[in-house]
């Protein structure tokens, strides 16, 4: 018997295929705007105003560009990027890699761990209380649950970023000129905003994302045929993860920037903003941060044993238990006891090891994203999935400027 198309139906399949893939780039997205990049961000909006959205704007693309080269190289090779780096440069330059990669990326779950003390101190909660038991959630959670089962955990926390959102509306903003200053540049020759400036490209496009966003897809278990929907759903994300992004920038800007309040972090800015917003924008940006800090303490030392065990061979993956995986499991372990006692540790300068963590990160990147575009232009790996032209252009400017910021970054931040 002939079977009849229902009118429809092919959209429909499509929809439910798009939401049976969803997950890498939403998450690997939102994961940039993690305890570092909430305090970036505020400090963005609080000392320069809406002056730094058109950079947004732009790292915007960029941050899709770079996450959607990550995700074909995973759909086609079916291996993580420290596997695929190790096979085609050799172990010397892999162990360099992931020797770099693992000190900037405890120095940034460090940094989580000091988000979450920030969060509860604004209740009057001790970090020697908020700090084992969010690290001890973590732990349960990443070892106890199955891919899937973390997954959904991952996505929960990405929708509480919609808090940011909601606190963008009530401080009121002049949304006219917030979206004009999107595609109207304006620099200011000074040291101190052209160091934001870099901040604010840094927080965004990371290289633990690039390792977490094709090792994900490979564990997630996809391969070439989801392509088009993985690739829509890493411009969606990065697209969410930047009007996040945005709102917390014309949050402080119009509250924090227009009565002339410096701050140095997103604790900060949420304290400051409570006379001027009032006490639930206080509780908005607050829990705000929370969710950005667990959500990176959650990400982060899931990366980093995602790389490390594809770059030597190890298995990994959240759907195999401790005795398969014990190195997988044993990395996430150090990546989150580890960081969570500095925090603890009286007196400790946080900020110095935040400034340490983004300066490692800000070496290590360039390298990253170079050998991406090696890979992702190599036939002998790639095949006909290789980057078109207009593609590299796009990569390279994309790189190319990156670097010029990270140099930048890097020497000013010794000399300044």
């Amino acid at each position: 018997m002939k079977k009849v198309k229902v009118k429809g139906s092919h959209f429909w399949a499509k929809i439910i295929f798009f939401f049976g893939v969803i997950g890498p780039g939403i998450i690997a997205a939102n994961a940039d705007n993690d305890a570092g990049g909430i305090s970036t961000l505020s400090v963005v909006g609080a000392h320069f105003g809406i002056k730094m959205l058109w950079v947004l704007f732009l790292i915007t693309f960029s941050l899709a560009v770079t996450q959607e080269m990550g995700v074909r190289i995973g759909l086609v090779t079916r291996q993580g990027l420290g596997g695929i780096i190790r096979e085609k440069f050799g172990v010397k330059w892999t162990f360099f890699a992931m020797v770099t990669m693992l000190v900037a990326n405890l120095g940034t779950i460090t940094a989580e761990f000091a988000g979450i003390a920030s969060a509860f101190e604004i209740g009057n909660i001790s970090k020697y209380w908020s700090v084992p038991l969010s690290a001890l959630v973590v732990w349960l959670i990443l070892y106890k649950g199955s891919f899937k089962t973390t997954q959904k955990i991952f996505l929960i926390f990405s929708t509480f970023y919609l808090v940011y959102i909601i606190n963008g509306f009530i401080v009121h903003p002049d949304f006219g000129a917030s979206l004009e200053a999107l595609v109207k540049p304006t620099i200011e020759w000074t040291a101190p905003f052209l160091l934001t400036m870099i901040a604010l490209i840094g927080t965004t496009i990371t290289p633990w994302g690039q390792f977490f966003i094709q090792s994900y897809v490979v564990d997630k278990g996809l391969d070439i045929k989801h392509y088009k929907a993985e690739k829509a759903e890493v411009f969606i994300g990065a697209f969410i993860t930047d009007i996040v992004s945005f709102f917390i920038i014309i949050s402080t800007a119009y509250t924090l920037y227009k009565t002339g309040i410096h701050i140095t972090d997103a604790k900060d800015a949420a304290m400051a903003l409570e006379p001027l917003a009032g006490h639930f924008s206080l509780i908005l940006f607050g829990f705000g941060l929370f969710v950005a800090s667990m959500l990176g303490a959650f990400i982060l030392p899931t990366a980093t044993a995602y790389a490390i065990c594809e770059a030597f061979g190890w298995e990994y993956g959240f759907n195999k238990n401790w005795e398969e995986a014990k190195m997988f499991y044993g990395i996430i372990l150090v990546g989150i006891v580890f960081p969570a006692i500095l925090v603890l540790i009286p007196g400790l300068p946080l900020v110095k090891v935040m400034i340490l963590s983004q300066d490692v990160n800000g070496m290590l990147l360039p390298i990253i994203l170079i050998f991406v575009l090696k890979i992702i232009n190599d036939k002998k790996i790639m095949g006909e999935h290789t980057n078109k032209p207009i593609g590299n252009i796009i990569a390279w400017a994309t790189v190319i400027g990156i670097i010029a910021a990270t140099v930048v970054l890097v020497v000013a931040s010794f000399f300044l």
